[in-house]
């Protein structure tokens, strides 16, 4: 008996941290995500070189958060907030001409957005297939449509546009199931600002895609 009761002990206290670490992920994912959306109002009438300056310094308070992980977890979760407000500066431009354009484009990728990471993060989340394949597959699939998008920049290419949005879509599903396996998989609380930033670069991507693609629509 006694040992079946430290088995269902160490389950509930494993389910417990699994918990904690999801909450406290979703929660640094909202408040990077409402980061983001300030920079985004604050930097409306940036200059293009500042919103360049910002979106440097956003890559690099990323890649910081890799090495302030091994060391403080307040450093980390500081760089995590830095990062989403520098990379909302950052493509401030960017969304304020969508606004401009087709404000209406803004709601429906947003809308899209949330739909396609409640699935399939609910997916990976609930799979038991192991997604690290998946990512690797990704990852390469990536790099591969970031020189695609080089070509285009070049190249007139008939829908061009719309397959790059749909290919970044799919590898992004990919990513965002890989995620989401992870968030179920760890119970390292320590860890949540990293697969915070992860989620929300996937929500980022996401609703840049949707973005263009129903912007491409109003224009047609």
């Amino acid at each position: 008996m006694s040992g079946t009761t430290d088995y269902r002990m160490m389950g509930a206290t494993a389910r417990d941290g699994a918990h904690v670490l999801f909450s406290q992920t979703m929660a640094y994912v909202a408040a990077t995500a409402g980061l983001f959306a300030l920079g985004a109002y604050l930097g409306r009438d940036l200059s293009s070189g500042a919103s360049i300056v910002a979106f440097f310094a956003a890559l690099a308070c990323l890649f910081g958060m890799r090495f302030a992980a091994r060391r403080s977890q307040g450093l980390t979760i500081g760089l995590l907030g830095a990062f989403g407000l520098l990379i909302g500066l950052g493509l401030s431009m960017t969304l304020n001409f969508y606004a401009s354009a087709d404000p209406r484009a803004l709601w429906e990728a947003g809308g899209a957005t949330a739909l396609f990471i409640a699935g399939f993060g609910a997916g990976g989340y609930a799979t038991r297939r192991d997604l690290a394949v998946v990512a690797r597959v990704c990852f390469w699939a990536l790099l591969a449509l970031i020189a695609f998008g080089i070509v285009l920049i070049f190249v007139n290419i008939p829908g061009g546009e719309l397959i790059y949005s749909v290919l970044g879509l799919v590898i992004f599903a990919g990513f965002t199931m890989f995620d989401f396996q992870r968030l179920r998989r760890s119970q390292d609380v320590d860890s949540a600002p990293l697969l915070a930033a992860s989620i929300f670069l996937d929500v980022l991507n996401v609703f840049l895609f949707f973005l263009r693609i129903f912007s491409s629509q109003e224009g047609n």
